[in-house]
């Protein structure tokens, strides 16, 4: 499969789920089971966050510093999280495949943010520039290897020596969602060989979120203590330096 045919193929899956999902509000922060995987995964990103800076104290510098590129950036919601950390926005970068995702991400943040169109594996980020690179639940939505690699590739061209890629991804299949597939951890590491990764197990399987959330909110808390319910895999893999 070429990778524009890829791109197209990429495309189609998020209409058909948008479809799909229409009138939903699966995923409105107003859900117990939503705003409930949105705080432990951000609680867990700044506790990594946080390790990483002072173990790179010299090479990062203060927040403020920091360059970020997000991959997939959507609506431009993890972007909002990284400006309220204290990234100013002219050194932050969005790159979005879906141009009404891109429209909606440019309606909300600060102009001085630069948002860019397109394949990410080909986005005007240069080399060596960024402290951090973040994806989120991007690469389960790409069925081609080679698509995969390339962008992985190119996340990493980007990053400075002692930089990292912010990885937040689900490590299992769902059998009834075709248009998507698990990316498990020792793929993760095959993408980013060269990478020192700390990992975190994370939220609660959403199926059974969602299910036992109807029952009550304080269920997902109960449940999410056992590791093997949990779906989604967080990762530093940092750059050496």
């Amino acid at each position: 499969m070429t990778q524009d045919r890829e791109l197209q193929a990429i495309i189609q899956r998020y209409a058909r789920r948008d479809e799909r999902l229409a009138g939903l509000e699966r995923y409105s922060l107003l859900r117990p089971e939503v705003w409930q995987m949105l705080h432990e995964r951000q609680a867990a990103m700044l506790r990594l966050l946080a390790s990483h800076a002072a173990e790179n104290d010299v090479a990062m510098g203060p927040v403020a510093q920091w360059r970020m590129t997000e991959v997939g950036c959507g609506a431009g919601g993890n972007l909002m999280d990284m400006l309220r950390l204290g990234l100013l926005p002219q050194h932050l970068t969005g790159v979005e495949l879906l141009p009404e995702r891109l429209e909606a991400a440019r309606a909300v943040l600060p102009a001085p943010l630069r948002l860019l169109a397109g394949d990410a594996s080909q986005a005007d980020v240069e080399p060596g520039s960024q402290d951090l690179v973040l994806q989120s639940t991007v690469f389960s939505s790409i069925l081609d290897d080679d698509l995969q690699r390339r962008l992985a590739g190119a996340m990493w061209r980007w990053l400075k020596p002692g930089g990292a890629v912010i990885w937040y991804d689900f490590i299992v299949d769902n059998p009834r969602n075709p248009d998507v597939r698990g990316v498990p951890l020792r793929r993760v590491r095959a993408l980013f060989p060269q990478g020192r990764a700390t990992v975190r197990r994370v939220t609660l399987a959403p199926p059974i979120a969602r299910a036992v959330c109807r029952i009550h909110p304080g269920a997902y808390r109960v449940l999410n203590t056992l590791p093997f319910l949990r779906s989604h895999v967080l990762a530093l893999i940092t750059k050496p330096s």
